[in-house]
């Protein structure tokens, strides 16, 4: 082959796709010979594959303590552009995903708090709303009722009293009217989970109610009854006010998407048994980037990060 030149890429090129499918096998290791073989024959098969694969190491390897190989270096044709194109397309892919989420949102919402930010909103019958990082409410007042829904995310709302016109927030098809006059709501899933911190809030779902009193949490998905309150520790529920994410035996889809709040990324949770895992620990949510390093740690977890805004965890 002339300087220069290369050798067109073959419809069955598929090289650099499986050099990155086979990245992520290998980092969660292999399970069998049978495969480290399969690993081996794939690789020697052609120079294209061994120069995807290559490729994938140099730009991923540290993170899984690979390293490319240091023979001699096979020429960069299709297999390795193909790789990292397809990186860069998924992370883009990703990324334009999570922007326009956000700006749909934000077209919607008359306050919103960013990400990694808090931020306070005094309404306009003296009531105070504290939004956690990437939440959005919307504020839909009236002669006989104060109406608030909440967009996104999770806020705290400190209630004036004015009982000719009741308080009520909307989350996930439910809402939670207040009783008293401080409480917080997040959206979960499809549904919402409020906790109490002082007198009571009316929580309506799933055309039933329950009434969740100061120390409770009560939690609900869409068109489902809410659950039976439980008591709990309320400072810890709410301590993302305070700069701090607790949580105690919380599935880590869960917990992923709290922290994809405080992170300007995508953070995916790839195996559905590994989502489901409980996780249990006290985060600093200024740092995404650690949070994620110690949920790797303490459930034995493996993280690919694409770009800094895409992250695979299994």
């Amino acid at each position: 082959m002339m300087p220069g030149t290369e050798t067109p890429p073959s419809d069955s090129d598929d090289a650099g796709d499986e050099a990155i499918d086979w990245f992520v096998r290998l980092r969660a290791g292999l399970s069998s010979d049978e495969e480290k073989a399969a690993f081996e024959q794939w690789r020697a098969k052609d120079a294209e594959n061994a120069a995807a694969f290559e490729e994938v190491l140099r730009m991923f390897g540290h993170l899984a303590g690979m390293s490319p190989s240091r023979r001699a270096q096979t020429p960069r044709h299709s297999g390795r552009r193909h790789a990292a194109a397809a990186v860069a397309v998924l992370a883009a892919a990703l990324a334009l995903l999570l922007s326009l989420g956000d700006v749909a949102t934000r077209l919607r919402a008359d306050h919103y708090a960013g990400v990694g930010e808090r931020k306070v909103v005094a309404l306009e019958d003296g009531s105070k709303a504290e939004l956690d990082a990437r939440s959005s409410i919307a504020v839909r007042y009236s002669a006989a009722e104060r109406r608030v829904i909440l967009l996104s995310g999770e806020a705290w709302f400190d209630v004036a009293r004015d009982p000719a016109r009741p308080f009520v927030v909307e989350a996930g098809e439910g809402s939670a009217t207040a009783l008293g006059t401080a409480f917080d709501v997040a959206l979960i899933g499809s549904g919402a989970r409020v906790t109490v911190n002082e007198h009571r809030v009316l929580v309506m779902s799933g055309g039933a109610s329950v009434v969740v009193e100061e120390g409770q949490q009560s939690a609900y998905e869409r068109d489902a009854a809410a659950g039976a309150p439980e008591t709990v520790d309320v400072e810890a529920a709410t301590a993302w006010r305070r700069g701090k994410l607790i949580v105690t035996k919380l599935p880590l889809g869960d917990v992923l998407a709290t922290v994809g709040r405080y992170h300007r990324g995508f953070i995916y949770c790839v195996e559905p048994s590994a989502c489901s895992r409980r996780v249990s620990g006290v985060f600093d949510v200024a740092d995404a980037a650690q949070i994620i390093s110690e949920i790797e740690m303490s459930l034995g977890l493996r993280a690919i990060r694409l770009t800094p805004f895409a992250t695979f965890l299994y």
